[in-house]
């Protein structure tokens, strides 16, 4: 099962952001960051809240359930 969350990788690419500055941000490496930005594995809820935070934006809209940030 592919889960697919495009607007991470848009908000990151938005804030001048690399996928090793966001891994450190999540405390995880820049591969497994890789792999939820191409789908390859679904991200853990709590990652998903600091994202939230850190974009300061809903989950809802992390995983295009809103196209409203």
């Amino acid at each position: 099962m592919k889960f697919f969350y495009p607007r991470i990788k848009d908000l990151r690419q938005d804030h001048d952001l690399s996928q090793k500055d966001v891994a450190a941000i999540l405390k995880t490496t820049q591969q497994q960051y890789g792999k939820y930005e191409r789908g390859d594995r679904e991200i853990p809820i709590h990652h998903l809240i600091t994202l939230a935070d850190f974009y300061n934006t809903s989950i809802d809209y992390l995983v295009s359930r809103t196209k409203y940030n």
